[in-house]
Order: C-alpha cells, then sequence, then structure tokens
C-alpha cells in the first residue's frame, strides 16, 4: 500500500465473479421498488454475477430493511448486500422518521457486520423523481456492491 499523500496502489475492481449478494427490497412503492431491483440485478448480471450468486428476498417498507439485512449479514454467506425502497415525501413527518431511519439502520449493520451495503433507499419529492432515478440507482447499487465487496478483499 503507498502513503496516503500518493493516493491508492491500485484501483478496486468492479467484477462480479465469484460474489455472493444479497438483496432486501421494501414492497412500498411496489412498482418502483420492482424496477429498482430489476435494474439492480441486471447489472449485477452484467458485472459477472453468477444469478445463483444473488438472494432477493422483500419486506413490507424502508423501517424493516435493515432488520432484513441483519439477519443475511449474520449468516456470513455474502460478500455485499443491497438496499432498495422508496420514500416519498407526504405532507407529515413521517418521511423525515422513514428516510433518517432506515438510513441509519443500514450504516449500523454494516459497520456493525462489517460489511458492506449498498443503499438505494429513494428518498424524493415526488413519485415523478422516483421513476426518473429509478434505472439508475438499481444500477448504481449493484456497482457500489460489487466495488466494494471487492475492496474490503483487498484490505482484508
Amino acid at each position: 500500500m503507498q502513503d496516503a499523500d500518493q493516493g491508492p496502489s491500485t484501483t478496486t475492481s468492479i467484477a462480479g465473479d465469484d460474489l455472493r449478494i444479497g438483496i432486501v427490497r421494501a414492497r412500498f412503492n411496489d412498482a418502483i421498488t420492482a424496477k429498482l431491483a430489476e435494474a439492480c440485478i441486471a447489472e449485477l448480471l452484467a458485472l459477472g454475477v453468477d444469478n445463483e450468486h444473488i438472494d432477493h428476498v422483500t419486506v413490507p417498507g424502508a423501517l424493516e430493511v435493515p432488520l432484513a439485512l441483519k439477519a443475511m449479514a449474520e449468516r456470513d454467506d455474502y460478500d455485499a448486500l443491497v438496499a432498495l425502497g422508496c420514500v416519498i415525501r407526504g405532507e407529515t413527518y413521517h418521511f423525515e422518521l422513514v428516510a433518517n431511519e432506515s438510513g441509519a439502520g443500514v450504516t449500523r449493520v454494516s459497520l456493525d457486520h462489517q460489511i458492506p451495503i449498498a443503499n438505494a433507499i429513494l428518498t424524493v419529492e415526488n413519485e415523478a423523481q422516483a421513476w426518473a432515478r429509478v434505472e439508475e440507482k438499481g444500477r448504481d447499487a449493484a456497482r457500489v456492491a460489487v466495488e466494494m465487496a471487492n475492496l474490503m478483499e483487498d484490505l482484508a
């Protein structure tokens, strides 16, 4: 490894060969989150992750995502996890609660279990914003999961 002043000595790979990825998708705003999952899984496959090495579970909403991620992390079967969901602002404080707590929960699971989790729980003002981001964010979540899984392996 090089000095911090000189930057990293290698670029982390985004090749998904031999990686096992777990996905937790919230069903609330189902059409949007299903499209997120579709884009994520398509990108994982394009990156070389074997379809047999992708596990995909669903939960009712964004607040339930961290608990399912924790259960997957405790199995120690995965190189990385992906959190998928969509929280759309409404007229009450509930949006902030769900957005903040689901995000904090995802981060806590990642740190507690030392497993990369790509957080693609969209937090948007309206449905149009969600649809505008769904494809890109689904693909991005896959790339983040694969890159971070490879980085963690490099750092081990």
